[in-house]
């Protein structure tokens, strides 16, 4: 098994306006919400690195770097 490489999400807060289309759309259920309705990295380990978090952000708050 190849080691995946480290994936960082980096959400830009104040564009953010906790829509919740990233949570929704994520195949792997890898981002959870905090206390306002953001975004969190919940589970990196299980990230496909789709991008579809990164793609369908209507505020463009969140690059993904890293990854496969």
């Amino acid at each position: 098994m190849m080691a995946q490489e480290h994936k960082e999400f980096v959400l830009d807060r104040h564009l953010c306006k906790g829509c919740g289309i990233c949570t929704a759309l994520c195949p792997k259920s890898v981002l959870d919400t905090d206390e306002a309705g953001k975004p969190v990295f919940a589970r990196p380990d299980d990230c496909i690195s789709c991008m579809l978090c990164e793609l369908r952000c209507p505020d463009f708050a969140i690059r993904m770097l890293g990854g496969n």
